[in-house]
């Protein structure tokens, strides 16, 4: 049951993304290492659609299920529902994908995972989506692997530090990833927020890519950088770098990077003219077109939905 602790913005209309994205990676981790048998790491997750909020008191439910799998990899469809308890009638209010890695617990190296054969004609058609999708997150990959972060900005900015704490150790004693997506929500919710002087919500999310470990102890840098801004949305670059805190900040890592977009909504909860942010420096002008060119690889695509509304039997819990 969704509960008053799980907002995290005074007002808001429903649960957190960034906590919504925890239940799903958590579901998806239990779906891994029962088809797997080992212990699992999240690689990456994308295309999140927050489609609607989820209200504080009702039911949810996540599903997932495995849609592909390659040699060490499992490609995992996950759907989240939620339901007023008084009626019982469940309606989507998030999808996405992520894919988890089966890894051996003594030596950290990623293993061989069985093989899944699509049988059904919904089983078949996750499957076909799942792999037609693998060419969107490659070039999403590459087209975020080409930017630099570091030159002259003006940008909206907002930069957290923190130390990893036991609380958020997942079964292989490392920060979940789950958890981890919930500092990126919560990070880039609190930037496009002060920029815009008004209450924003994630709508979209994609290419979080996940790269190391955070280990607990670990001292945790989360950085939001508004990158665009168009008629309402506001795209957000987002880097979490982890490190010993006896190393410096200079020597913090890259453990995963995503981009994020959010939308400014009034006290009815409907969208709001973003404010716009003009960029000036040649940095910020490369990642003006750069959110820009995600979305339109996004567009260009045009990927189906991951599950059909009609058909549920396209997913199990």
């Amino acid at each position: 049951m969704a509960a008053p602790t799980d907002v995290i913005t005074a007002g808001a209309f429903g649960v957190d993304g960034g906590r919504v994205l925890e239940w799903i990676d958590k579901a998806a981790y239990a779906c891994a290492t029962a088809w797997s048998g080992r212990y699992c790491v999240t690689a990456y997750v994308g295309h999140i659609h927050f489609t609607r909020p989820i209200p504080v008191g009702h039911i949810v439910e996540v599903r997932s299920r495995i849609a592909l799998t390659g040699r060490s990899s499992m490609h995992i469809v996950n759907e989240v529902l939620s339901a007023d308890p008084r009626e019982g009638v469940f309606t989507r209010a998030c999808d996405c994908l992520v894919i988890f890695v089966a890894k051996d617990e003594e030596t950290n190296k990623a293993v061989a995972v069985p093989t899944f054969t699509p049988e059904t004609p919904a089983e078949q058609r996750l499957n076909e989506v799942a792999t037609r999708r693998i060419d969107l997150r490659n070039a999403i990959e590459e087209e975020m692997a080409k930017q630099t972060y570091d030159g002259p900005s003006d940008a909206p900015r907002l930069i957290t530090r923190f130390l990893a704490s036991p609380n958020d150790v997942n079964w292989g004693g490392n920060v979940h990833g789950g958890t981890a997506m919930e500092w990126i929500i919560e990070s880039a919710t609190a930037c496009t927020m002060e920029f815009s002087g008004e209450r924003t919500v994630a709508v979209y999310a994609g290419g979080i890519r996940f790269y190391a470990p955070i280990h607990i102890g670990d001292l945790v840098e989360v950085d939001s950088r508004i990158m665009r801004t168009d008629t309402r949305s506001m795209q957000v670059s987002v880097h979490v770098r982890s490190g010993k805190p006896t190393g410096g900040r200079e020597n913090l890592r890259t453990a995963i990077h995503a981009a994020v977009t959010f939308v400014g909504i009034d006290i009815d909860g409907y969208p709001l003219p973003a404010r716009q942010f003009i960029p000036q420096t040649a940095e910020d002008k490369r990642l003006h077109e750069h959110a820009d060119t995600l979305r339109k690889l996004r567009a260009a695509y045009a990927p189906e939905p991951l599950v059909d509304n009609a058909d549920g039997n396209n997913t199990a819990s």
